[in-house]
């Protein structure tokens, strides 16, 4: 989703990952962007079936082969520190590797996740997610899919290559994640 960034006033002070996790919940939608809170769209029936197939999908294979943790419902993600930036991406895997089994993290995660898949909405600004893929790679995510569910395309960006652009009847790949892992782009809209 893209944030609508709300100007800051004079005397607003920055506020730290932290200090954003310990806030008591007001109802809205709202991530941590260089230590300003600012507000993210609701996101609707269609959005939420999307991302919890592709949830159901990635979990099953990684539960199969005992390689980490998939996570959706935008669980916030440290991805900038000083000025901080939370993020909550729409689903995101972290292996074993990078989080161990026995270390379910009570609030963020200390590390970045190895892939993040955003779900486009309608309100999402191509110049914004753009950025976003950007911010992801520099925090180490090493893979980021994006998938516009109108048009049926899905577009890969590893954080050393090119993209890689998969219409809804052709064959996902992510070598650079999951070696063995395919799924025909389709299955995550139906």
């Amino acid at each position: 989703m893209s944030p609508t960034t709300q100007a800051p006033t004079q005397s607003e002070a920055l506020i730290t990952a932290e200090q954003f996790l310990a806030m008591p919940d007001d109802g809205r939608r709202t991530e941590l962007v260089r230590g300003r809170i600012v507000d993210v769209p609701p996101t609707f029936f269609r959005h939420g079936y999307i991302c919890s197939n592709i949830v159901a999908v990635l979990k099953d294979f990684v539960r199969r082969y005992q390689l980490g943790w998939v996570i959706g419902n935008d669980a916030g993600v440290i991805i900038e520190r000083n000025p901080d930036t939370v993020r909550g991406p729409d689903v995101a895997y972290f292996s074993y590797g990078r989080l161990p089994k026995d270390q379910m993290p009570e609030g963020y995660p200390p590390v970045s996740p190895e892939l993040v898949v955003e779900v486009l909405s309608p309100s999402d600004r191509k110049s914004a997610m753009t950025a976003k893929v950007g911010e992801y790679h520099l925090a180490g995510v090493l893979v980021v899919c994006v998938l516009d569910p109108d048009a049926g395309i899905l577009v890969v960006y590893p954080s050393e290559e090119l993209p890689r652009r998969y219409t809804a009847d052709e064959e996902l790949t992510l070598p650079e994640v999951f070696p063995d892992f395919r799924v025909r782009v389709r299955q995550f809209l139906e």
